[in-house]
């Protein structure tokens, strides 16, 4: 059994770890995934431009790609994805923003679940330097959602996260499997995962729920493991310690282990897609949106 220093310190020193733990979790899901913003740099006309290329935007605006202004020309080339369309082409603008010159341009409004690929060109002729280099970015469009709504979803999804591994590390560390903690954790995944996750879908993107039994979207799967996983080591340590009580801690850790796994994966992978196929038939955009893709 791995030791530790005695209470109050040891709690001390687990609640601190535990809270590191999560502000890396934080930082890593807020830097991976299909919707976050693909940064890099460039350089163009002797002169290096760092770049944000946004890769998600609401149904209510138009998505304005932007990046500092490199002194050259830029295209903006679109088209729908994932259908195989001309590709097309309009000039970008200089504006000013935050006091500093941008060259902008702006991808038509999509329904919800509706995506675009994109490069930018800078330059013109045979010299033009695309962004990005390796290939299009995909942006996603996605219903607004309101705060009253998502932000309590991502604080007890947060939170979740602390009690988790707060409750993982106590197992470890100590002779019993943290109870209080590990039904803390279970409430607020309930509560932010199961409860509040399927409002914020139904606003996002027309559905309530699109993982199993009903679809293959990987983050409502993801959500749906990890709760059951921590049902089933809350069934397994009970309400009070038991005679076996290494059962209980092994239970714990694996529910912990599982968790840590769901959020090395990124958020919103093999998500809500929007089939323009069923759209341009008349059908309903909502009915029109699959997952998994």
């Amino acid at each position: 059994m791995i030791t530790a220093p005695s209470s109050p310190l040891r709690t001390t020193i687990l609640w601190v770890l535990a809270l590191l733990l999560m502000a890396a979790t934080v930082v890593y899901q807020r830097r991976t995934g299909p919707t976050h913003p693909l940064r890099g740099t460039v350089t163009i006309a002797g002169s290096t431009t760092t770049f944000k290329l946004i890769r998600s935007e609401e149904t209510v605006r138009e998505a304005r790609v932007a990046l500092p202004d490199p002194g050259v020309p830029g295209t903006l080339v679109w088209r729908r994805f994932p259908l195989q369309e001309a590709w097309n082409r309009q000039p970008m603008v200089r504006e000013q923003k935050d006091g500093k010159g941008e060259l902008a341009g702006y991808l038509p409004k999509q329904p919800a679940a509706g995506k675009l690929e994109y490069t930018v060109e800078l330059g013109d002729g045979p010299g033009a330097v695309r962004l990005p280099q390796d290939g299009p970015v995909v942006l996603r469009y996605k219903g607004p959602v309101a705060l009253a709504v998502l932000l309590p979803h991502v604080a007890m999804m947060f939170i979740a996260v602390l009690l988790g591994l707060r409750t993982g590390l106590g197992a470890l560390f100590g002779t019993t499997a943290p109870r209080r903690l590990l039904w803390l954790t279970l409430a607020c995944m309930t509560l932010g995962g199961l409860i509040l996750g399927p409002f914020v879908q139904k606003a996002a993107f027309g559905h309530y729920w699109t993982g199993f039994p009903w679809g293959y979207d990987l983050t409502d799967n993801k959500t749906l493991l990890m709760w059951g996983v921590w049902v089933l080591a809350a069934l397994v340590a009970g309400p009070r310690p038991r005679s076996r009580e290494g059962w209980s801690r092994a239970a714990v850790l694996a529910a912990t282990l599982a968790m840590a796994v769901v959020y090395l994966i990124p958020h919103s992978m093999r998500g809500s897609q929007l089939d323009y196929s069923k759209v341009k038939a008349g059908g309903d955009s909502k009915d029109a949106v699959v997952t998994g893709r």
